[in-house]
C-alpha cells in the first residue's frame, strides 16, 4: 500500500517528529506566547510542506527550518503591528504597565534561574537580537549553523550576539539588583 506518493509525508513525519519541539521552543521564546507558539509551528509545518520541493539539502534540515520558523515570528509580529503594537512601542518597555502581560509560563518555571533570566530580559532585544540569544543559547545551534539559519556571516551573528548578550547583562544586573540576587547565580557567557 505505500506507494511512491508517500515518499513526501515519511520525510515529512520524520521531520516533524525530529525537531517540532525544537521549533515549539524556538517560537515560543520568540513569540513569549505559548498558545500563539502551538498556532505556529503549524504554520511552520505548513510552509515545510509546500516548500519542501524547494529544499535542495543546500543547507541542513535543522537550520531550514530554523529560517522557516525565524519567518514565521517575524510575520506574526508584523501582523500584531496594528494600532495597538504602534501604542505599545509608544511605553516605555521598563515600565509595569506592560510588565504583567507577561507572567512567566510554568514551563519556564521548572527551568534553571539562567533561563528564566533570559526570558524576561529577552523581551529588551531586538528581534535579530532575540534570534541569536535563542537560537544559539536555547537551541544549542553553532555560530556556523546560526549563520546558516539566518542567513547571515559569521560575523555578524558573533557582532548581534555580543549586543544582545550586553542588553541582557545590563537587564540581569537590574534584576539583581532588585531581587538583590547574587550575580554568580548569573552567567550568560559561553
Amino acid at each position: 500500500m505505500n506507494g511512491e506518493g508517500n515518499g513526501m509525508d515519511s520525510v515529512f513525519d520524520e521531520l516533524y517528529q525530529k525537531y517540532h519541539h525544537d521549533v515549539f521552543q524556538f517560537l515560543f521564546y520568540m513569540v513569549r506566547n505559548k498558545e500563539q507558539a502551538e498556532d505556529l509551528v503549524q504554520e511552520v509545518y505548513i510552509r515545510v510542506f509546500k516548500s519542501y520541493h524547494r529544499f535542495q539539502g543546500k543547507s541542513s534540515e535543522k537550520t531550514w527550518l530554523f529560517s522557516i520558523a525565524r519567518n514565521v515570528a517575524i510575520d506574526s509580529f508584523r501582523k500584531q503591528k496594528g494600532w495597538k503594537g504602534r501604542l505599545l512601542e509608544k511605553f516605555d518597555w521598563t515600565s509595569s504597565q506592560v510588565k504583567d502581560e507577561y507572567p512567566i509560563p510554568d514551563e519556564i518555571m521548572v527551568h534553571k534561574e539562567e533561563v528564566k533570566w533570559i526570558y524576561q530580559c529577552l523581551e529588551h532585544c531586538t528581534v535579530d537580537q532575540r534570534s541569536v540569544v535563542v537560537l544559539r543559547f536555547l537551541n544549542d545551534l553553532s555560530i556556523t549553523e546560526t549563520a546558516e539559519t539566518l542567513g547571515w556571516t559569521e560575523s555578524k551573528v558573533k557582532t548581534t550576539q555580543h549586543r544582545a548578550l550586553k542588553v541582557l547583562k545590563k537587564y540581569m544586573e537590574m534584576f539583581n539588583e532588585k531581587e538583590g540576587l547574587e550575580s554568580e547565580k548569573v552567567r550568560v557567557e559561553r
